[in-house]
């Protein structure tokens, strides 16, 4: 593995707006799944503090534009660290939304961003589904690089630290998270009602920012990890 590889591609993600980048081996996922590639970079971006603070009863527009804000972001840097990578005679594919594509209508992909984030020890899945971080939390958007080159990479998270914690499945507006502990062999599925969530995410923009859109954060906004961030706890 290349020590000096590494450092640098995490420099120059850091300095462009990272917070967090982790690198896994995601050799273990089936090879039509990764399309080939040994290696997954995890990139993170978190929300700003009152962004967060803001949604404790509906969404609100400012998180609606960071929203948007940070996925923009997040395309551009995964962009810029795979064509770094290339630059450097290696193959590496962005996972932007561009190269992504539209999602299905349950909005699940051959190779979830999550996935790669906890091979990279990013964090692990939480009882609602989304990636939990030690630093911020839920609060946090991620994106993902596929490559073949030789970096050093982390010890994978295999297990959730949510222990019996059930705050995001009790606060969920839709009752849509089962309160099921997190493990590698469970699917998206096993762990909340998507339909459910989409829906009360749908009522719940038009309530809060007067339009339909599918946002919400209210498992974000209460999880501990991430109130321990906001130094609420």
């Amino acid at each position: 593995m290349d020590n000096e590889l590494t450092r640098e591609l995490k420099e120059i993600l850091k300095t462009n707006g990272a917070d967090l980048t982790g690198i896994g081996d995601i050799s273990g996922i089936p090879a039509e799944t990764r399309g080939g590639f040994p290696i997954g970079i995890s990139v993170a971006v978190k929300y700003p503090k009152e962004i967060i603070r803001g949604i404790a009863n509906l969404p609100t527009a400012d998180y609606q534009k960071w929203y948007g804000k940070l996925n923009e972001l997040l395309d551009y840097l995964v962009t810029l660290g795979a064509d770094w990578l290339k630059e450097k005679g290696y193959q590496a594919i962005a996972k932007s939304r561009a190269q992504v594509g539209k999602y299905k209508d349950d909005c699940k992909t051959l190779l979830p961003h999550k996935t790669i984030a906890t091979r990279a020890g990013m964090g692990w899945i939480g009882k609602s589904a989304l990636l939990v971080t030690e630093e911020y939390g839920s609060m946090v958007r991620i994106s993902s690089i596929l490559t073949d080159a030789p970096l050093t990479v982390a010890e994978p998270v295999n297990e959730s630290k949510c222990g019996g914690c059930m705050v995001c499945r009790d606060a969920c507006p839709a009752g849509a998270v089962y309160g099921r502990l997190w493990e590698m062999s469970l699917g998206r599925e096993e762990l909340f009602d998507f339909q459910k969530c989409r829906a009360t995410m749908q009522k719940r923009a038009i309530e809060g920012i007067g339009e339909k859109d599918e946002i919400c954060g209210k498992c974000i906004a209460v999880c501990p990890y991430t109130r321990r961030y906001l130094n609420f706890d």
